[in-house]
């Protein structure tokens, strides 16, 4: 049988909530720590992030470490810790679904899945993800081509889920002066190829705080649909990606250099 592409380049509008990701509407901001760490944390960041023109809170209750031995997450725990934050704010979670048994349990908690960089060639996992009625935030993988990434996308919505958001963060390059290179114009191509709205991640993108606020601005001068931050109340003592996450008012610098350009 040959193949036929579903994603096709139709402009594809993901609704979460009342908010409107892709096609003609304006930039979404998702922000929030790398991990959940406490309740403390999640919920006073999630506070500062909503006060500041925060559309999602990001967290992370399961983490997929390189080192066996740094802070894996709270699990359910943190997933708890989030939902309260959700409640106070009123601010939508995505969080990252690693395996098929923490599906039903993501499920409970999280208003978009997120499929993280090292998951995006986990055509098993797309499968699933692929059958849930829920928004699917689909990472780039570390070295995935766009080609890869565009089928990725389409296991997804082969099984049925075409609410789907991209999220350019960086590929492996032979450079070692970032942590990873930012692929800006994976933007404006994946969004030609597929119609799924693309945002990008310039935390993990570069890795550097100093680089964030202008890769920022360049990914939505690219025409990029969002923009996914890392921010922590106290960065300094972050468990994970402390060096890379802003504080709430740096934030708010990076998005109010944002509002000239749409």
């Amino acid at each position: 049988m040959k193949y036929k592409k579903i994603l096709t380049g139709d402009k594809v509008v993901v609704e979460v909530n009342d908010l409107k990701i892709g096609g003609n509407n304006k930039p979404i901001f998702i922000a929030g720590p790398c991990s959940v760490e406490s309740r403390e944390q999640v919920i006073e960041t999630a506070i500062q992030l909503k006060e500041r023109g925060c559309d999602v809170l990001r967290g992370g209750a399961f983490k997929p470490r390189t080192s066996p031995y740094d802070f894996q997450g709270l699990g359910e725990e943190g997933l708890k810790y989030l939902k309260e934050a959700s409640e106070i704010t009123n601010l939508p979670i995505v969080t990252e679904l690693m395996d098929e048994t923490s599906l039903d349990m993501i499920l409970e908690y999280a208003d978009i899945i997120q499929i993280g960089s090292r998951n995006m060639y986990n055509y098993s996992l797309l499968k699933v993800v692929g059958g849930v009625n829920k928004p699917v935030l689909l990472k780039r993988g570390m070295s995935a081509t766009i080609r890869e990434w565009a089928y990725a996308a389409e296991y997804i919505a082969a099984y049925g889920n075409k609410n789907i958001i991209l999220c350019e963060r960086g590929i492996r390059s032979f450079d070692s002066y970032t942590r990873n290179t930012l692929d800006i114009s994976a933007v404006p191509i994946m969004k030609q190829e597929t119609g799924l709205p693309v945002i990008v991640d310039p935390s993990h993108g570069t890795g550097i705080k100093s680089l964030i606020k202008p890769m920022s601005r360049a990914s939505i001068a690219s025409g990029a649909d969002g923009l996914m931050i890392e921010v922590h109340f106290k960065p300094e003592n972050a468990l994970s990606d402390g060096f890379q996450s802003l504080t709430p008012d740096e934030y708010l610098d990076v998005i109010n250099s944002i509002k000239t350009l749409y």
